[in-house]
């Protein structure tokens, strides 16, 4: 019996994946193997000795203590992709609200309550205030093509836009799924020059942090219009003040307001509603579900952000997965025990990712308890699990 804590409320869709018969979930549980969480900061959080993976509804994992994990070969999983419409619908309602100002003519409409007969008047005579340029013939930047930066740039093409696209890790998949009139843009800043529109679609790191700042400002054409619907640290909110403030950027929409912006007029405050959707939460809840469930039972690993993909058909008797330290002849000294105790492995699977490597071992036969403590006891192995197959009756 494998057990689950949630520390956010998750899609019924999501935790019906999970079989009574061999998981039990609640948000308090004692000894959890696996923790399903959504934004719940878990940075300060003891984590349990018993834990064997977190799964995050969501795509961003900074929430996560993924260091701490990936050090104890906690596996920690994200859901990229199942919240990307969800995201784009939002982010095409942002263009919209970046150019035609309904925003403000919306806040500004309502002021008029109480005027009686007044108001048909007075909405003709303000609504020149309150003009604002087509999105279509505009030319829109997109950095980061991932699934929701491509979804879209791919609905911005079909509204007429010209789209500009950076990536210079964009995947194979993701560049199969883009539109073949989307433009490469030679370079970051070659995107910043030309763009009327800019949107950000990148994950919040050490390389990503403040990377929109007062360098990047003063390349951009003047009264370009800036989305943010990736994190709000991406963005410097001093160097952007400044550039408001110069006319370099007309209009912000950001899904990450924070204190020190909400007052300037140029911003157009979304209260982080990307994802929230009910069918947003459902795909995210359900993936999440999908990819904990491969690992706890299968030992695979699908959409991990601190351990290799590592996926293998369950070929032997038995499967020991081990996570180690990505340090050289990790594999020229697990081996050898196994041959020496007459082991067969039937198929094996190493992989690796910066600092860490996952291996999966099939073998025929059962490990025997003390060639389980030989594994753990190599020098830079983290983790070591043993999984029976479940197509067979070993106990």
């Amino acid at each position: 019996m494998f057990k689950i804590q949630t520390l956010n409320k998750i899609s019924p869709r999501g935790l019906a994946l999970l079989p009574p018969e061999r998981y039990e979930h609640a948000s308090e549980i004692v000894n959890p193997d696996a923790i399903l969480v959504r934004s719940q900061n878990m940075l300060d959080m003891e984590l349990p000795a018993s834990l064997r993976a977190i799964a995050r509804a969501g795509a961003g994992v900074n929430n996560i203590p993924v260091q701490k994990c990936s050090e104890r070969g906690i596996v920690v999983f994200n859901t990229p992709g199942a919240n990307a419409n969800a995201v784009k619908e939002l982010v095409l309602a942002g263009l919209l609200l970046a150019s035609r100002k309904v925003y403000q003519g919306i806040t500004w409409a309502k002021s008029l309550a109480g005027k009686g007969d007044e108001v048909p008047q007075l909405v003709e005579k303000g609504k020149s205030n309150f003009e604002g340029p087509e999105i279509m013939g505009k030319k829109l930047g997109v950095i980061g093509l991932g699934a929701t930066g491509v979804m879209v740039a791919n609905a911005a093409d079909a509204l007429g836009m010209e789209v500009i696209g950076f990536d210079p890790f964009v995947s194979v998949d993701a560049a199969w799924r883009l539109s073949r009139t989307v433009r490469k843009a030679l370079s970051i800043d070659h995107l910043l020059a030309e763009s009327d529109y800019i949107t950000l679609h990148v994950p919040l790191n050490d390389t990503t942090r403040g990377r929109i700042n007062r360098d990047k400002f003063e390349v951009m054409k003047k009264g370009v219009r800036l989305l943010n619907f990736a994190r709000a640290e991406i963005v410097n909110t001093d160097d952007l003040k400044e550039a408001i403030k110069k006319g370099i950027v007309a209009v912000y929409v950001t899904d990450f307001p924070t204190d020190d912006i909400l007052s300037l007029d140029a911003v157009i405050p979304i209260p982080h509603l990307g994802a929230s959707t009910p069918e947003s939460e459902e795909n995210c809840a359900m993936m999440a579900v999908s990819q904990l469930r491969d690992y706890l039972e299968l030992g695979n690993i699908t959409n991990s952000v601190n351990f290799p993909e590592c996926v293998l058909p369950f070929s032997g008797t038995q499967r020991i997965t081990i996570a180690n330290k990505n340090i050289p002849n990790m594999i020229g000294q697990i081996t050898p025990i196994l041959a020496a105790e007459h082991i067969n492995i039937a198929d094996m699977l190493n992989k690796s990712r910066g600092d860490y490597a996952y291996n999966i071992i099939d073998i025929d036969g059962t490990l025997p308890e003390p060639v389980l403590k030989k594994l753990q006891a190599i020098d830079g192995v983290i983790m070591v699990r043993v999984i029976n197959n479940p197509s067979n009756s070993v106990s």
